[in-house]
């Protein structure tokens, strides 16, 4: 393993589109969505443990989860769980991890991936992030992995890439696309020449801090300031100054859109981000009627192709339903048309009016 390799787990989201099971005290990165036997951070900690040092693991998470990830990653040093005091998207996390590291090793190269994506083959996982460090460590470069899409999905952002290769499944990537509708997504597929955007990134610390000192100069100005308490027990205090001050941007916004350096490596190795109810649908085993069930009490009758997820102690039956997604947690039944899923994130908004936050 080298020791200049890292690795950032970014676990600070609510998975709203997973409600009611994913709540906003217990979202679902710390749950076992797919019934493994292990929570998605703990799946995705093990998958990088294999190949990278743990004491290079780190995990940035919102401040009213660290006990939770301490809890769920105790083999993690105490000191790699990095909470923030509040939620500013993903740019700000990034940068925070940056400037940590650079004061750290100057040599550090990063992994930066999500906490909550499902990954099929590690091992081809493992060899394409391999690969991509090797290749940031050449050049000023930043690699995104992009998924060879199986289907025109509307639900994921796409990559464009030039089709000759740059060196060894190294591509040059042309531009970025949000969530396309339909239409526009099966004119990508056929086309040939776009990928899953993974939402997993690869580079140099060194230049991912240029690139924020170039594209996100105000950001870059705050996380500068206070960079000498960084390491030490001012830290807190300091994000404490500093994240009031950021803009709520993405890094794709932020600086993947805008620099003119950003390769991409087509990759598959069974990724799914896991996002919506209809993912885990599509990789749960499934009865011959087409239903995936997650729960020991759960009995289907003239019931096809839905998606059920129940507690354990509960009996719940189902009789003439098509197409649903059914989730049943203690406090809160969901039943939604499957079609329908894209709107959870709507029905959450008007739990919230309605209700308040506790069922949320």
């Amino acid at each position: 393993m080298n020791k200049h390799h890292y690795v950032v787990i970014m676990a600070g989201g609510i998975g709203s589109r997973f409600w009611p099971m994913s709540r906003t005290n217990f979202p679902k990165q710390f749950l076992d969505i797919l019934n493994t036997g292990k929570t998605l951070i703990q799946s995705t900690f093990d998958r990088f443990a294999a190949f990278i040092p743990i004491e290079n693991i780190f995990v940035v998470t919102s401040n009213e989860y660290v006990n939770i990830v301490k809890k769920q990653l105790p083999g993690l040093p105490l000191q790699n769980i990095l909470g923030e005091p509040s939620r500013k998207n993903t740019a700000p996390c990034i940068a925070y991890i940056s400037f940590k590291l650079l004061k750290l090793d100057p040599a550090a190269s990063l992994i930066v991936a999500p906490s909550d994506h499902l990954i099929l083959d590690p091992i081809a996982f493992n060899k394409v992030c391999l690969e991509a460090l090797s290749f940031v460590n050449k050049h000023n470069a930043f690699i995104t992995l992009g998924i060879k899409p199986t289907y025109p999905n509307t639900g994921y952002g796409y990559i464009q890439y030039e089709q000759h290769v740059v060196t060894d499944n190294v591509y040059k990537v042309k531009t970025f696309t949000e969530k396309p509708n339909l239409e526009l997504a099966r004119t990508f597929i056929a086309s040939g020449e776009f990928l899953w955007n993974a939402g997993i990134f690869v580079w140099q610390v060194k230049n991912i801090i240029s690139a924020f000192e170039r594209y996100l100069p105000e950001m870059y100005d705050v996380f500068a300031a206070e960079k000498d308490r960084f390491n030490t027990p001012g830290e807190a205090a300091a994000l404490q100054e500093i994240y009031p001050l950021c803009t709520n941007i993405s890094i794709d916004f932020g600086i993947m859109e805008k620099a003119d350096n950003v390769y991409v490596i087509p990759s598959s190795f069974g990724w799914s981000d896991l996002g919506t109810w209809n993912s885990a649908y599509e990789n749960l085993e499934k009865d011959y009627l087409g239903n995936a069930v997650a729960g020991d009490n759960v009995m289907v009758f003239d019931t096809h192709n839905c998606m059920v997820h129940a507690m354990e102690d509960k009996l719940v039956l189902l009789q003439g339903m098509e197409e649903f997604i059914v989730v049943d947690t203690d406090d809160v039944l969901l039943i939604c048309k499957k079609e329908k899923e894209q709107e959870i994130k709507e029905y959450v908004a008007e739990v919230k009016r309605n209700k308040g936050e506790k069922f949320l």
